[in-house]
C-alpha cells in the first residue's frame, strides 16, 4: 500500500518526464534537422552556362482541362535544347485531340500513347517508363499535367543543380493558395513534407522526392532496373525511386523562386484523403531507417500533444508545465520555420502554426492508420 501511495505521489513527475522526452525528440528534429534548410543558401543559375539537353516527361490521364491551362508554361521554357514528352495514359476524354493540336504547334513536343489492354493493368510507373524509353536526352525532368512552373527559368534552375556527381535533383512543388481550411492544411502538409525531405537531402540522407518537380539521370534509371523493385506498389514513381537510389553524394536540391512548380490542389476532403492514403501506402516500403526516422518524428509529435492534454486535465495545479513545454516547442518552431517558410513561399503559415500543426499530426496519423489497411490504391 505504501508503494502505491509513493507511486501516486510521484505520478505527476513521471508524466512530466514522459512529456520532457517527447519534447526533446521534437526539439532534435526542429533544431538539428530542419535547421539545415533554414541555413541553406539558395543558388541561382548563371547565364552563359553550357546547358545540357533535357527531356521533360509528363503523364496525362484524362487531363483535358489541365493541359490547355498548364502545358504552355512547360513548352515555352527559356531553355536552349529540350523536349517535352507527354504520355497519354489511356485517356477517355478529349486529351488525345488536345495533345495533337499542341503537337502540331510545338515541334519539341512528343506524344506517347498508351492503349488499354484487358490483360495489362498498369499504373503511373508504366506510363513513366514509357516516357523515359521514348526520351532522347540523358537528363530527365518530371512534372505532372496539373502543374505550372512559376518561371520560364525553371529548367535552367534544374540544370544548374546538376554537378558531376549529381544523379538526382529534388525540386519543390507547392499548391496554389485558396481560401479554405482544407487548402490551408494541404499547403501546410506540403511545406512540412518539403522541409523534411530537403533537410535530410542536405544531411546526405535523401529519402524521397516529389514527382511534380524532380529530375534524374536516365542512366541511373536503367542501371537500377527502373521501378522493378516496387512495381507491385501502384504509387511511388517518385518517392520510392529516390528512396531506393539516393546515396550521400548523388542528390542535390533546387529551391530558388524560379525553380518552384505550382500544382492544382485537391478540392474535397475525400480526394485529399485518397491522395494521402496513396502516399502512406508507398512509405511502408521505405528503407527501414527512414521508416524509423519518419515514424519517430510523427509519433513523438502526436504523443507530445496527448501528454500536454493529459497533464492539463489530470494535474491542473501544474498547468504551467504543459504550457511551458508547448511554448518552448512553439518558439523553437517559429525561430526555425520562419526562414524556411520564406524560402517555401508560405510565410503566412507561420501565424497559423498553432492550429494547423495540431490538426496536421492527428489527421495524418489517423489517415495513415486507416489507409494502410487498403490493398488497392489508384495512381491519381
Amino acid at each position: 500500500m505504501l508503494d502505491l501511495h509513493v507511486f501516486l505521489a510521484n505520478l505527476p513527475y513521471i508524466a512530466f518526464g514522459i512529456l520532457g522526452l517527447f519534447l526533446l525528440i521534437q526539439l532534435y528534429y526542429i533544431l538539428f534537422v530542419y535547421s539545415k534548410l533554414n541555413r541553406y543558401q539558395i543558388e541561382h543559375h548563371q547565364e552563359g552556362t553550357d546547358w545540357m539537353p533535357l527531356s521533360v516527361i509528363i503523364c496525362a490521364h484524362n487531363e483535358q482541362d489541365n493541359i490547355p491551362e498548364f502545358l504552355p508554361s512547360i513548352l515555352t521554357q527559356d531553355y536552349p535544347e529540350f523536349e517535352v514528352i507527354v504520355v497519354n495514359d489511356f485517356s477517355t476524354d478529349n486529351t488525345p485531340w488536345i495533345l495533337q493540336e499542341f503537337e502540331a504547334k510545338y515541334s519539341h513536343l512528343k506524344i506517347v500513347d498508351i492503349q488499354e489492354h484487358i490483360r495489362l493493368k498498369h499504373g503511373k510507373k508504366f506510363a513513366v517508363s514509357m516516357g523515359i524509353k521514348a526520351s532522347r536526352h540523358q537528363t530527365l525532368v518530371f512534372t505532372d499535367a496539373d502543374c505550372a512552373p512559376q518561371s520560364n527559368q525553371w529548367l535552367k534552375e534544374i540544370a544548374t543543380a546538376f554537378n558531376p556527381e549529381t544523379e538526382i535533383v529534388l525540386g519543390y512543388s507547392p499548391y496554389f493558395k485558396q481560401r479554405s481550411l482544407l487548402n490551408l492544411l494541404i499547403r501546410f502538409e506540403t511545406s512540412h513534407t518539403a522541409m523534411s525531405y530537403f533537410s535530410y537531402a542536405l544531411k546526405g540522407d535523401a529519402y524521397m522526392g516529389v514527382g511534380r518537380n524532380m529530375a534524374y539521370k536516365k542512366e541511373l534509371f536503367f542501371r537500377n532496373k527502373g521501378f522493378a523493385a516496387h512495381m507491385h506498389i501502384k504509387s511511388g514513381d517518385d518517392d520510392l525511386f529516390v528512396n531506393q537510389n539516393a546515396n550521400p553524394s548523388n542528390v542535390n536540391i533546387t529551391l530558388s523562386a524560379e525553380s518552384i512548380v505550382y500544382s492544382a490542389p485537391k478540392m474535397t476532403w475525400k480526394s485529399y484523403y485518397k491522395q494521402k492514403a496513396r502516399h502512406s501506402g508507398a512509405s511502408t516500403i521505405y528503407k527501414k531507417r527512414h521508416q524509423r526516422m519518419l515514424g519517430t518524428q510523427l509519433v513523438s509529435a502526436v504523443l507530445f500533444y496527448i501528454m500536454l492534454i493529459t497533464i492539463a486535465i489530470a494535474f491542473p495545479t501544474y498547468w504551467y508545465v504543459p504550457v511551458a513545454a508547448y511554448l518552448l516547442r512553439l518558439f523553437a518552431q517559429w525561430a526555425i520555420f520562419a526562414g524556411i517558410y520564406r524560402k517555401l513561399e508560405v510565410k503566412e503559415l507561420i501565424w497559423w502554426l498553432p492550429l494547423v500543426d495540431f490538426v496536421y499530426y492527428f489527421y495524418i496519423c489517423i489517415n495513415g492508420l486507416f489507409s494502410r489497411k487498403k490493398k488497392k490504391i489508384s495512381w491519381k
